[in-house]
């Protein structure tokens, strides 16, 4: 119901005026240069973050890297930076910057996460025997990569790429910034410069179409190869590949390179503004309020996100007909809105029919489940997917009901994926600024919100703080994810 609601608002206002006045407004020339537009910046970082994510996961999990425990901690890391702050801190060193370029950078740096998380732990589960019997049959170790790990990492890096996509599409902090004309500026400007919703509504269906097809190319690219292991013997952990020294060398610059570009710059950015500004005269009680009220909203949508997705994932990873399909795409169908339109939907929603709920936090979760709801299906999906089925059916041989099965069996072995899932709602909970912003009870700020408001009026040595503190909040669950992605790989357990 959640994920659908904003549909249901956009085909109201969206039929305001008749089908032929959005006809003709989706055939002006404006409009398919936006729609191309989109969709080459879309392509552009989606393309790039498969390259960076898979290509950095494959170094810090199966390589001898030194420091491999660091550089796998700088590699998770970006995602606590949002993407409004690091554009922020591009444009504010290089002014030249703006445009698409800016904004492909930008993007690419805040969300290459989205896929060497998953494909990283995707290789610390991979049984080595496959890459060893094809290297045993002459195979090079690139046509090794290429033919035998690619193909078993093909559903992970999909799974990633399209929530990379899809925050791409409806990212907005990031193309403001960098004065990018994409889907979600021109939306928002649509909204702010006229009462006239409906061009706005029609542009935003646009987006929805796109997201969909997104979704359904996804779920195509997975295939119908099963992902877990069977047969006799256990499944061993990788053995580390030991490079030469140029090789070393390189694997180490490109490490380098990617945590400079995406942590590097923002944070000395951030460093420059605070030791710049007052903050002798900064107010700790409203910096501290803001902090708590960040992590408890952010926790409550994390947790509601979890609980709506385990019956959703658990479904697409066991079962694939039309029917399991058509709900887990329903889904993604608000992710791909931007924030602005959702809060307004939900606006739409509480003033005619739950009047209690408006401007009250509530309203502000169930936008976050709208919009973060595909990031929990995914992990729950992904990590169900991973265990045999045939334990499940030994479980119900022995008596247990399917919701038995599901509590004993499904959830336990799909747990360290399902709490991955939870911490990475939880990030984004915390970064989002749109929804925030339009929701959030009177007189309750989030950091996110609190920073927004400086730097629209250019206070950005006061601002800094709170960014900082939005940033070290979000490294925290990043931290998590990075650790126990090394612990799976330093883990013995077989895999079921």
């Amino acid at each position: 119901m959640f994920a659908v609601l904003p549909l249901v608002y956009l085909v109201v206002r969206a039929g305001d005026k008749g089908a032929a006045f959005a006809w003709a407004y989706l055939r002006r020339d404006s409009t398919v240069e936006l729609v191309v537009r989109s969709l080459a910046l879309t392509v552009t970082v989606t393309v790039a973050c498969l390259v960076l994510g898979v290509g950095l996961a494959f170094v810090t999990t199966r390589v001898a890297l030194p420091g491999r425990a660091v550089w796998m901690t700088l590699a998770a890391l970006p995602l606590a930076i949002p993407s409004y702050v690091s554009a922020y801190a591009w444009i504010s060193a290089l002014p030249s910057l703006a445009g698409f370029g800016g904004a492909a950078l930008v993007l690419t740096a805040c969300t290459y996460p989205y896929v060497y998380l998953p494909v990283a732990a995707a290789l610390s589960r991979t049984d080595p025997a496959l890459e060893e019997m094809a290297r045993s049959l002459g195979r090079t170790p690139w046509q090794t990569f290429r033919s035998v790990t690619l193909r078993q990492l093909r559903p992970a890096a999909a799974s990633g790429a399209l929530l990379v996509a899809l925050y791409v599409l409806s990212d907005f902090g990031a193309v403001s910034l960098m004065r990018f004309d994409a889907f979600t500026r021109v939306i928002y400007t649509s909204y702010r410069a006229s009462f006239d919703r409906t061009p706005a509504a029609v542009l935003s269906l646009v987006l929805v179409v796109i997201t969909v097809a997104i979704t359904m190319g996804e779920v195509r690219s997975r295939g119908k190869a099963q992902q877990w292991r069977t047969g006799a013997g256990a499944a061993r952990v990788p053995v580390p590949l030991v490079l030469g020294r140029r090789t070393t060398l390189a694997a180490i610059g490109g490490c380098l390179a990617a945590a400079l570009l995406s942590l590097g710059v923002p944070l000395a950015s951030l460093a420059y503004w605070i030791g710049r500004g007052s903050s002798l005269d900064l107010d700790w009680s409203r910096l501290a309020g803001a902090g708590v009220t960040t992590v408890l909203v952010s926790a409550a949508g994390a947790v509601v996100c979890v609980l709506l997705a385990i019956p959703v994932g658990v479904l697409a990873a066991r079962h694939r007909s039309p029917a399991v399909r058509m709900i887990e795409q329903a889904t993604f169908a608000g992710h791909a809105l931007p924030g602005i339109v959702v809060a307004l939907a939900l606006i739409f929603f509480a003033t005619r029919y739950a009047r209690p709920l408006y401007l009250e936090m509530p309203l502000v979760i169930a936008a976050y489940v709208v919009l973060f709801l595909p990031a929990a299906v995914g992990a729950v999906r992904a990590s169900v997917a991973l265990s045999s089925p045939r334990v499940e059916e030994i479980a119900r041989g022995l008596g247990r009901s399917p919701y038995g099965v599901l509590g004993a069996v499904t959830l336990p072995l799909a747990a360290p994926g399902v709490a991955a899932g939870a911490a990475l709602v939880m990030l984004t909970c915390m970064k989002e600024l749109p929804a925030t912003l339009l929701l959030h009870p009177t007189g309750s700020e989030t950091l996110a919100i609190r920073l927004w408001s400086l730097t629209r009026v250019g206070s950005y040595a006061d601002a800094a703080p709170y960014a900082a503190a939005l940033v070290l909040l979000a490294a925290l669950p990043t931290v998590w994810l990075g650790q126990a992605l090394r612990q799976r790989l330093d883990s013995t357990e077989t895999v079921p």
